[in-house]
């Protein structure tokens, strides 16, 4: 069997920036291990699968390792594919997944790509050492989330030079931690570690803004902001914190066009 597959860098203007993610729309659900191993075959933080369903297309994600509850630059990726190569003439392309519900993007005449996500349910708790040991500083908060660890930092320049211990970061029980702190040109930036999931360092994660926005709305005092991914690709967002919800802008650009074997 053949399917089209496409790769695209999300959260970026252009190629060999944002996050890549590989994007499959297929006519019926294949197996959940089969999409798996297409997943490790590519080796990229995610690859989506998507299928029309009447009004909507239901959407999973898929790391090399593991299926996931929630992702955005593959999400964004995804919805780049259906308008521009699907023939989706509507602004808002509605998606629905089983583990995350419903979700929405738009797109804007500038070139923008809006997700709709549900906002992270977070709370304050105290700092964890095992945590703190394994990304090497002590934070200022610690926050936890549905799925992940948010740690503060007082300034762009100690995000910038966090070397993690991998190897202590894969004991956690968490999807992955993420790093923030005022940005010196943005609102606010970040880095997001998941080596539980198959990745040391995402290069821009959409999901995790769903984490960031509602803190950083809170400290800055304003519900829309500008944000950055610090990763070595780098990646840029806009983020508007709406209570339950949260929208998160970006733009995508394509980078490859193929067929699999499978």
């Amino acid at each position: 069997m053949k399917q089209k597959i496409y790769q695209i860098d999300a959260f970026t203007d252009h190629v060999f920036g944002g996050n890549p993610a590989a994007v499959c729309i297929l006519d019926s659900w294949l197996e959940t291990g089969l999409m798996q191993k297409i997943a490790s075959e590519n080796n990229l933080a995610e690859t989506a699968f998507a299928v029309k369903n009447a009004e909507d297309y239901e959407l999973r994600w898929f790391t090399p390792e593991v299926e996931v509850d929630l992702c955005g630059h593959a999400t964004l990726a995804t919805a780049y594919v259906l308008f521009n190569y699907y023939g989706v003439s509507e602004n808002i392309i509605k998606f629905h997944s089983p583990r995350s519900g419903p979700l929405e993007v738009e797109k804007s005449p500038n070139g923008l790509l809006t997700l709709d996500f549900p906002t992270d349910e977070t709370v304050a708790i105290r700092n964890i050492p095992e945590i703190d040991n394994a990304i090497g500083l002590t934070p200022i908060k610690t926050i936890k989330g549905k799925t992940d660890y948010l740690l503060i930092y007082n300034s762009q320049e100690e995000i910038e030079a966090i070397t993690p211990n991998f190897h202590l970061l894969d004991q956690l029980d968490c999807r992955g931690v993420i790093v923030s702190a005022p940005g010196e040109n943005v609102d606010f930036v970040s880095r997001f570690f998941a080596p539980q999931c198959g990745i040391p360092e995402d290069p821009v994660t959409g999901s995790a803004h769903t984490t960031l926005a509602p803190y950083w709305a809170g400290v800055l005092g304003k519900t829309k902001m500008t944000a950055k991914q610090l990763s070595q690709r780098g990646g840029d967002l806009i983020c508007e914190f709406l209570g339950e919800r949260v929208k998160i802008s970006g733009k995508a650009m394509p980078y490859l066009i193929g067929e699999i074997e499978i």
